[in-house]
């Protein structure tokens, strides 16, 4: 099984609805976790509303740092994939077995006004991802491979649309 790690600086928007899309759909190939540098404690009502509105479930999702993953006793990551530009540009830590790492760069909806608006910049933010990730998990290469889960992450990230909200 390949384990993601889903990074962004809060942890309680794009970073929590990657985690929940992989789990959902990966099929037990793929799983994913999710943390921020500097976490906001809990995950943004409209990420967890978003969510349940296409069916998955939000058991288990919190806003947490990502420092619990740089720990020896940590589960193995396999890749590291930063969602947004200001953790992709923080130090990160050492992660144990050198997963790959690979940036998905997406405008944070979290910040978008007034709440229509923000309502469908997370959707924007779910279909995207969900593109992004249903590449992945179609992907024909052995992702036990480091240079192959490199490249597949960096192919879903480079074929897929993006958002067209501004925060």
């Amino acid at each position: 099984m390949i384990r993601i790690l889903v990074l962004c600086t809060g942890n309680s928007a794009r970073s929590i609805i990657g985690e929940a899309l992989f789990n959902a759909l990966g099929g037990g190939r793929i799983t994913a976790i999710s943390a921020g540098s500097k976490p906001k404690g809990e995950p943004h009502p409209v990420a967890l509303e978003t969510l349940r509105s296409h069916g998955h479930s939000i058991e288990g999702l919190s806003s947490k740092s990502w420092d619990v993953f740089a720990r020896g006793d940590a589960p193995e990551i396999h890749g590291v994939i930063t969602v947004c530009d200001s953790a992709a540009s923080e130090a990160c830590p050492i992660w144990p077995g050198a997963p790959v790492q690979v940036h998905w760069g997406l405008p944070d909806p979290a910040y978008v006004t007034p709440d229509s608006a923000c309502r469908e910049a997370f959707e924007q933010t779910y279909q995207v991802l969900k593109a992004r990730i249903e590449a992945v998990i179609a992907a024909e290469a052995d992702l036990t491979d480091p240079a192959a889960l490199k490249a597949v992450l960096k192919a879903a990230h480079e074929g897929a649309a993006l958002p067209d909200f501004q925060p």
